[in-house]
């Protein structure tokens, strides 16, 4: 992030306007002055340097508000800012609760933005709090986003991406792949595999592996934890089949197993609301307009997946998906470069890509009449 921000930093660049001969007229984009950041406890080192990389690439200074869970790894990244550079106060750390710390920052008046990373609940709290100084919020919330598999998909491409698109981070992301729709014609075997898939990884700390693999974590908390349960649990009282996984591993930590549901529908709980942990739903379609209606189903609008052979079949969907960013055959594709953020209740505003920077300055117009 820092050396993608660092490069791009050029190209935040004014424009001359043509009124006539006896004019100037152009523009330049200001810097707000303090960006307050505030950071989820899922990726606390990255989405720190994804923010203040953009806000310190464009004149700002940071107020990094640290995740109440995990709130350590982003002094590692303050303390690193004088070494490389940085001016004293450039970036600055602020430890506390969220009601408590988090709510004071993103209302106080001498923040120019606030930047938000987390529920939906909170994003609305932290708005409001912004409101009130009108100050603006970027807000990237919750997710529950479907990749929708054709029936001409290679499998085996998708298995990498469920895997990758559930199962990393125990399923602890934002845009993670909480939803397969399946093509009744590839439906059944899709179901099988995500079984295989999730009964065959090994879980535990990651302390204790000692190699790279097919091996899954804990999730944050036992709170974290026992909700994402308890949403399992719920989906099985409304008709669901847990083909795999749905219960908590009899020993130390909060894991929980690996998680498929089958018989999804789309009226569920679980069709529609973030477990933020390792639970797939799969549900079952008969032709593409019904999987993008059932894709396009809830609240959210992150992002979205489609798997298939056709490319016009690929952009005709991608371009009927609600969601700010669209993966074809591969979940996770992009990079630094890509811009990142939500439709509906997913928020607004962007991260990554050079769409990020303009998150952090103001567009200032001067007009000189020369004669």
């Amino acid at each position: 992030y820092f050396e993608y921000y660092g490069n791009q930093a050029e190209t935040v660049e004014g424009r001359s306007i043509p009124l006539g001969a006896d004019y100037l007229d152009f523009t330049i984009y200001e810097p707000f002055g303090v960006s307050a950041q505030i950071i989820p406890w899922n990726y606390p080192m990255e989405m720190t340097a994804r923010g203040i990389a953009a806000a310190l690439a464009t004149g700002n200074c940071c107020v990094v508000k640290t995740p109440e869970l995990d709130p350590i790894s982003n002094v590692f990244i303050a303390r690193a800012a004088a070494p490389v550079g940085l001016p004293a106060g450039a970036v600055n750390i602020l430890c506390g609760y969220g009601h408590e710390a988090g709510a004071a920052l993103a209302g106080h008046p001498g923040i120019g933005n606030v930047v938000f990373t987390g529920s939906v609940e909170t994003g609305i709290k932290v708005a409001t709090a912004a409101a009130q100084n009108v100050r603006p919020a970027i807000l990237e919330l919750g997710g529950k986003s479907a990749a929708i598999i054709m029936p001409d998909a290679d499998l085996d491409v998708v298995m990498d991406s469920v895997r990758w698109g559930i199962f990393f981070n125990a399923g602890q992301v934002c845009s993670a792949m909480s939803r397969v729709i399946a093509h009744e014609d590839v439906h059944d075997e899709i179901v099988d595999r995500c079984v295989a898939l999730a009964e065959g990884l090994s879980v535990g700390p990651g302390i204790e592996r000692r190699e790279f693999g097919a091996n899954m974590g804990a999730m944050v908390s036992d709170g974290q934890r026992d909700r994402a349960e308890g949403l399992v649990r719920r989906a099985s009282q409304e008709g669901a089949s847990i083909a795999a996984g749905g219960h908590k591993l009899n020993r130390p930590g909060a894991f929980l197993a690996p998680t498929v549901i089958a018989d999804v529908t789309p009226e569920m709980e679980i069709a529609g609301t973030e477990v933020f942990g390792p639970v797939l739903s799969i549900l079952k379609t008969g032709s593409e307009a019904d999987a993008i209606r059932i894709a396009n189903g809830t609240e959210y609008g992150l992002v979205g997946g489609i798997f298939t052979a056709d490319i016009d079949a690929a952009h005709r969907a991608a371009r009927q998906l609600r969601a700010g960013q669209i993966f074809i055959n591969e979940w996770y594709a992009g990079g630094v470069e890509t811009p990142f953020g939500g439709y509906g209740k997913s928020g607004y505003g962007r991260e990554k890509g050079r769409e990020a920077l303009w998150n952090y300055v103001q567009t200032k117009n001067i007009a000189y009449r020369t004669r």
